[in-house]
């Protein structure tokens, strides 16, 4: 018997946008900005940082394993039970405890081919089947997933809105898929960009949709711009907590990160900015390449993913626009090689993007 399995040698590991100590290393330039990993670029929550500071003598104990006050806090802000609470670390935690607890061996998976590449290691990484269905004009293909649906369909992800491509499954599009998905699948909705789609007409907030079979997943990484703490929450009916509660990592998330999320839920100010620069940063960067002839994923999230003639095309500007200090993503790794992800920033960073494509192009 080999010592490692088949499927975890030929699995690629995840690879990150770039920090920007890496790039500062490799060019030698400083003034760098990031606009590659979809994170807040206001910062974290105030509220989450002056509670973090407030028990910083604290750290020498134990978190509380079953995280009540966050999941209290969470319940009462979403109108549910604590019941139906489980926190992790980001929610790539939770869903890794989502397969450790619920498959079984002969147990398959159900996923879009090119989304979030997280979901994909995970999947790779159960041994288990995974029926990957190709994406259909840069957006889910429900019904090709629907025709996937077999007796051993046990997990089925939907990342809404996507990443990378800022895509969503609407509330008709989603009524009409789970009609189609018996009782023993588990959807697992990963709702990270939540917060920036709610407001669309057309989005389905799956916490209207109180199914026994459906998890939510959310993340304090984005809006709230705690991800270096890796804090996110999930939402299920309490069969499904409670059995995850007995296989999560028991003193999973961190007293800092348990803390921050409880400051952050009462941050409300900071969420309404991080909102409303988000969506001036979306306008004024899609007015921008509508000028410049850059062809464009509208966006329900926080990025925009451009899509250039080919792979050399898209690797040239990600470099060049690297050597003037600005970060993007290349995802070619997501198997979308002509494509390049670019987060939204503060006013003078997404200027400075589009002055230096301007350069560029």
């Amino acid at each position: 018997m080999p010592l490692v399995p088949s499927y975890i040698k030929k699995l690629s590991s995840y690879k990150p946008g770039k920090p920007i100590e890496e790039v500062k290393r490799e060019l030698g330039i400083s003034n760098i900005i990031k606009l590659a990993s979809n994170e807040n670029p206001l910062g974290p929550s105030p509220k989450a940082i002056n509670a973090i500071e407030s028990n910083i003598h604290n750290f020498h104990r134990y978190p509380d394993a079953s995280g009540y006050d966050l999941r209290k806090k969470l319940a009462k802000n979403f109108n549910v039970k604590i019941d139906n609470v489980v926190i992790g670390a980001g929610s790539e935690g939770i869903m890794s405890t989502i397969m450790r607890t619920f498959l079984l061996n002969d147990d398959q998976l159900i996923g879009s081919e090119n989304s979030f590449i997280g979901f994909k290691v995970l999947a790779n990484s159960s041994g288990r089947l995974t029926n990957w269905v190709p994406m259909k004009d840069s957006r889910y293909d429900l019904d090709g997933m629907a025709k996937k649906i077999n007796d051993y369909t046990k997990i089925i992800y939907i990342a809404n809105p996507d990443n990378p491509m800022g895509t969503f499954v609407t509330k008709d599009e989603f009524d009409e898929f789970y009609s189609y998905v018996p009782p023993r699948a588990l959807i697992i909705l990963d709702e990270a960009y939540f917060e920036f789609a709610k407001n669309i007409p057309e989005y389905p907030d799956s916490m209207h949709y109180r199914y026994n079979n459906v998890i939510t997943l959310r993340s304090f990484s984005k809006a709230y711009g705690l991800g270096g703490l890796r804090i996110g929450y999930g939402f299920a009916h309490h069969d499904l907590i409670s059995n995850l509660m007995k296989v999560k990592v028991p003193f999973e998330p961190s007293i800092p990160a348990q803390i921050a999320g409880c400051a952050a839920l009462e941050d409300l100010d900071f969420l309404k900015r991080t909102v409303k620069a988000n969506q001036d940063s979306l306008q004024y960067l899609q007015n921008e390449f509508g000028k410049l002839g850059v062809l464009f994923l509208p966006s329900a999230a926080n990025f925009i993913t451009t899509i250039w003639e080919s792979e050399d095309e898209a690797r040239n500007i990600v470099n060049k626009l690297m050597e003037a200090g600005i970060i993007v993503r290349h995802l070619k790794s997501f198997g979308w090689p002509n494509y390049i992800r670019i987060s939204t920033g503060l006013k003078e960073e997404n200027k400075r993007l589009i002055s230096q494509l301007k350069i560029i192009l």
